[in-house]
């Protein structure tokens, strides 16, 4: 019997070698896929002005990333801790339902887009623009409609861009996430190459004097 022990114990050492190896293989994958992740969960705490801690406890309660700007948008204009809003969501209340729970009206998430911006944004921009402002309170909108105008007013106020110019990064279906990422390295380059302009104009002029 002892013969055949030392064999089994190494193949299952090897087995456990291999998981671990292969663990650790992916572990290594999903931090590089979190970078984006990381950033915007930054970009959300910089915004509203909550640690990025925080932002971690509303997402482990299993709110999605692209909805994380919504409990903190009604939060702060409710004038309530983000853990209140995300009872109510994961209590099954949907984001109309928590607005009007606040006493807030749909008109927050107005958004001011110059022309129709098409689907899936212009079915909510088409119930602002056929109804007076007064009546701006009766809408309702659906949960994407909430989660795509939160996200485009918090992504034009923060980096400066029309919220034309936010939709657009996403005609392809990426979610806020990745466009969060690709705004964020556009500006840093569009910044580097100012610098590096910045520099060579600065170095002209500047050759030895005959």
């Amino acid at each position: 019997m002892k013969t055949f022990r030392v064999p089994f114990f190494a193949a299952t050492m090897a087995l456990a070698l291999s998981a671990g190896i292969a663990k650790a293989e992916v572990g290594v994958g999903v931090s590089a896929d979190n970078d984006g992740v990381k950033s915007f969960h930054m970009s959300i705490g910089e915004h509203f002005r909550v640690p990025e801690k925080e932002i971690i406890v509303v997402r482990e309660q299993k709110i999605p990333d692209d909805e994380l700007p919504v409990v903190f948008f009604i939060a702060q204009r409710a004038k309530v801790e983000p853990g209140a809003i995300v009872k109510l969501r994961t209590g099954g209340k949907s984001w109309m339902d928590i607005t009007h729970h606040y006493g807030l009206s749909p008109s927050i998430y107005y958004v001011a887009f110059d022309n129709d911006p098409g689907p899936p944004y212009g079915k909510a921009w088409g119930y602002y623009k056929k109804h007076k402002k007064e009546e701006w309170k009766t809408i309702r909108l659906a949960d994407a409609d909430i989660v795509n105008s939160v996200n485009v007013k918090f992504m034009s106020d923060r980096y400066g861009y029309s919220p034309e110019q936010v939709i657009k990064m996403r005609t392809k279906g990426e979610s806020f996430v990745y466009v969060n990422s690709n705004i964020k390295k556009h500006k840093q380059s569009k910044n580097a190459e100012a610098d590096n302009s910045s520099k060579d104009k600065s170095g002209k002029g500047k050759g030895k004097k005959k």
